[in-house]
C-alpha cells in the first residue's frame, strides 16, 4: 500500500507530493504500476489543509477506481485535531469506501465506547474493512480489551502498527516492530497486520514486517528516505524499492 501525501506536508516538504486529486491520480497510476495493490487516500482543501469530506471522498474514489480499477482504495479517518470521532465515523460511513484506516485512540477520545463498537459493526455490515492504527502500548492493551470481550472479531481483524510515532523526531528503527508482533502473536495472530514507519530506516521497517509475514504501508506520508540515505523523486520510487525486498508473502496490499 502506499501513502503518498498524508494529512500535514506540503510542497515545502517535498515538490512533487500530491495535493490535488488529478495529482493523487497520477501517483496512484504510477505507484499501481510500481506494485503498490493499495492507495491510502488523503484529501485536501482549497488551501492544501487537511479535510474530511464524504462527498469529496466520493468523488475522488470514483476517479481513481476509473484510473486504477485494481487497487484497493483506502480513506483517512485521521483527526489531526481538527475531527471529533462523531464526525469521522459519519465521513466513513457516508462515503462508503471499500475500506478505511481509524485509528483505535481517536475513535475512542471521546469515551463512547459503545458508539464506537456500533460504528464498527456498521461498517462490517456495509463491508467497509477498517484497518485499526495502533501506535503502541496503550492501543494494544485497548485492542485487548475489545477482542476479550468480544467487541472485536479477531477472525477478520485488520491492524497498521505505526513504528515511531512517539521517538524523537519520528525516527523509526526495526526493533520498534517487536513488541507489536510478540503482542499479536499471543493475542490475536490470525490478523492480517501491515507496518508504515517513519525517516531514513523506514525500508529496513518495512523489510522486517515482510520478512515475518506482514504488508507494508510505505510513501511520502512518512518518509522521503530511500535505504542509500538518498531522498526518493517520486512515490513511485519508494514502492519499486519495497517490492524489491525479499518477503514471506507476495501480498503487499494492507488488507
Amino acid at each position: 500500500m502506499v501513502a503518498p501525501n498524508g494529512a500535514r506536508k506540503t510542497k515545502a516538504d517535498h515538490p512533487v507530493l500530491p495535493m490535488t486529486l488529478d495529482e493523487l491520480v497520477t501517483t496512484a497510476i504510477e505507484c499501481h504500476a510500481a506494485g503498490a495493490d493499495g492507495l491510502h487516500l488523503h484529501l485536501r482543501d482549497e488551501d492544501g489543509g487537511h479535510i474530511l469530506d464524504a462527498g469529496m471522498y466520493r468523488d475522488a474514489l470514483n476517479a481513481l477506481r476509473q484510473a486504477v480499477p485494481e487497487m484497493l482504495l483506502q480513506i483517512t479517518s485521521e483527526a489531526v485535531g481538527i475531527y471529533g470521532p462523531a464526525e469521522q465515523r459519519r465521513v466513513v460511513e457516508q462515503a462508503k469506501p471499500e475500506a478505511a484506516s481509524v485509528s483505535l485512540a481517536e475513535m475512542l477520545a471521546d469515551g463512547e465506547r459503545q458508539e464506537a463498537i456500533a460504528f464498527y459493526d456498521r461498517c462490517a455490515q456495509a463491508d467497509i474493512a477498517v484497518q485499526h492504527i495502533l501506535y503502541g502500548p496503550q492501543d494494544l492493551e485497548t485492542m485487548s480489551d475489545l477482542l476479550d470481550d468480544g467487541s472485536l472479531n479477531r477472525e477478520d481483524l485488520q491492524l497498521i502498527f505505526v513504528l515511531g510515532r512517539y521517538t524523537q523526531g519520528q525516527q523509526s528503527s526495526p526493533a520498534d516492530l517487536n513488541p507489536f508482533v510478540t503482542w499479536m502473536q499471543q493475542t490475536c495472530p490470525i490478523s492480517q497486520w501491515a507496518v508504515c514507519a517513519f525517516g531514513k530506516q523506514e525500508t529496513a521497517c518495512l523489510g522486517a514486517a515482510l520478512a515475518q509475514g506482514g504488508n507494508a504501508r510505505v510513501g511520502f506520508e512518512n518518509s522521503f528516505w530511500n535505504a542509500d540515505g538518498t531522498i526518493a523523486a517520486s512515490n513511485a520510487e519508494r514502492v519499486r524499492e519495497v517490492m524489491a525486498l525479499p518477503r514471506a508473502t507476495r501480498n503487499f496490499a494492507a488488507s
